[in-house]
């Protein structure tokens, strides 16, 4: 394996052209249907790469791809690094203005779009005008406006990729080679990644999880993708049954939907004869969560803590710890992380305040968007998360929320996810989410939003009994609105403007 000094001058497709040139038989994909080797992507990385070089390509272009996950998506992306574009990807899944206003934002000189596998990819290609390419399966827009490749101070770009947009408008992230290939290189590491593993690989590669943490990492290992275009939670398990997964990967959206299948079909301990690694990230993890997914699958669930505006993880807890807490775990090698106060101040072990990351995966910046990219930048090169957040006496990452989300009433601090841990504690309760609301009287209001089981009723008066036991008055929520599912977003973070937004504007007591 390459030092980190190797590493810090090289794409993210040498890690690609490593395998090719030293096992090019070996198994990378294995698809619904068929098996790839590093031998057959390598046709289509080569052959995208004429293409990109015919068109005119240029290093610091945009070539946004409107896809869900397949071998033509990983080929452009290894074909667009070969050429020193930037790939930008967009899930298909998204609105036609959502991926129209993606190709603005990026400056985009040509538009992809994985009609093989995506009905959604084939419906936007349609608006675009989109025409053929050199493959099957993946059809290109005319050329646009090409644009100035964007000064970066040097910064080796390898991708854009674009924030949720939960809390604001999506924003487009410039991650580097560098820092990819060291994310890469560190979480095979962190999670014992080698050639004889396989991971379950639905996290779209459009996401910085799926790109930084299964392919990436998968690439520095020359371990095996099981890729598939959407989740199915009964893939899943047939994927472990049978297709040799032996790492499983998603968001705590991921976890529970897989818990859900899995109770509504009576599956009681999985088969999973190679499974031997678990991990969540994306999002904070609730210890009711995370003891279920153990006891059913046998296994700790690793959890983790990363963000779009670094190429992978800052802290990750180690491979095979069994932690009873929801820890995100210590530093990844290269980054850096601590705890400010309002004035940017060093907090002490267990004090709550906004997490700041610095380290080799750290963005460029937004892409085009010196003012954005200002306002979460702070001196030293620290980059202010949003994310709330405190490190204990071990120095072991525990993320409350977001900034943003916390909710004050009657002058006192209310914490969602303190909230929605109360909620799901109370039997028939699947899945709880809390927001808050102004209110008449200049308060916010604690809203709650819940799932549950097939055909199950909220008993409201022993959830308020409940309630009384586990919370103080101001952190209750005055109304809980039980709904079918969450609106969320591709990469699994629930939607909570677009439950606020269903409500209508006058306000009812429904529980206290």
């Amino acid at each position: 394996m390459q030092n980190d000094s190797t590493l810090r001058a090289r794409r993210i497709h040498e890690a690609f052209d490593d395998w090719l040139a030293r096992d090019p038989d070996r198994v990378f994909l294995h698809l619904p249907e068929d098996v790839m080797t590093f031998r057959d992507l390598a046709v289509r990385v080569d052959a995208l790469e004429q293409e990109l070089r015919a068109d005119g390509t240029r290093a610091g272009d945009r070539i946004l791809t409107v896809a869900e996950n397949c071998p033509e998506h990983v080929a452009l992306v290894l074909a667009c690094s070969r050429v020193g574009a930037w790939s930008c990807g967009v899930n298909a899944r998204m609105a036609p203005g959502e991926v129209a206003g993606f190709a603005d934002k990026a400056d985009a000189r040509r538009m992809y779009f994985t009609t093989g596998v995506s009905p959604a990819a084939a419906r936007h290609a349609a608006r675009h005008g989109a025409g053929d390419s050199v493959l099957p399966g993946l059809v290109r827009s005319p050329a646009r406006q090409p644009g100035a490749a964007p000064d970066t101070g040097g910064a080796d770009i390898a991708a854009i990729i674009f924030t949720s947009g939960t809390t604001g408008a999506p924003k487009g992230v410039m991650v580097t080679h560098d820092g990819l290939q060291h994310f890469g290189r560190v979480s095979a590491l962190a999670r014992g990644l080698g050639p004889d593993d396989r991971s379950y690989a639905y996290l779209p590669m459009t996401h910085i999880f799926g790109l930084g943490t299964v392919l990436m990492a998968s690439l520095f290992a020359g371990s095996g993708l099981v890729m598939r275009s959407q989740f199915d939670p009964a893939d899943v398990f047939d994927a472990l049954a049978h297709h040799k997964v032996s790492q499983l990967q998603g968001p705590p959206t991921f976890f529970s939907r897989l818990l859900a299948h899995a109770e509504d079909h009576g599956i009681g301990r999985p088969e999973a004869p190679r499974l031997r690694y678990l991990y969540t990230g994306a999002g904070p993890l609730d210890l009711g969560l995370k003891r279920q997914v153990e006891s059913r699958f046998g296994l700790p669930l690793h959890h983790g803590y990363g963000l779009s505006e670094y190429a992978g993880s800052v802290h990750v807890t180690a491979l095979g710890e069994h932690r009873g807490d929801t820890s995100a775990g210590t530093r990844f090698e290269g980054a850096e992380s601590r705890i400010a106060g309002p004035d940017g101040e060093d907090l002490p072990a267990g004090a709550r305040g906004e997490i700041w990351i610095r380290g080799r995966g750290l963005m460029a910046g937004y892409f085009r968007d010196a003012e954005a990219t200002a306002k979460v930048m702070r001196p030293g090169g620290w980059y202010a998360s949003g994310d709330l957040g405190y490190l204990d006496a071990g120095d072991a990452l525990f993320v409350v929320g977001r900034i943003k989300e916390m909710i004050i009433r009657s002058g006192f601090n209310v914490y969602p996810g303190e909230v929605e841990l109360a909620l799901r504690g109370f039997s028939g309760i699947r899945a709880a989410v809390v927001a808050g609301r102004p209110a008449g009287d200049g308060n916010e209001e604690v809203l709650a939003f819940v799932t549950l089981p097939p055909g199950q009723v909220l008993d409201r008066p022993a959830l308020a009994a409940w309630l009384r036991e586990q919370l103080a008055p101001y952190k209750r929520p005055s109304q809980i609105h039980v709904v079918t599912e969450f609106p969320m977003t591709l990469s699994g973070k629930v939607l909570k403007r677009d439950l606020l937004a269903a409500l209508p504007p006058a306000t009812t007591s429904v529980i206290s």
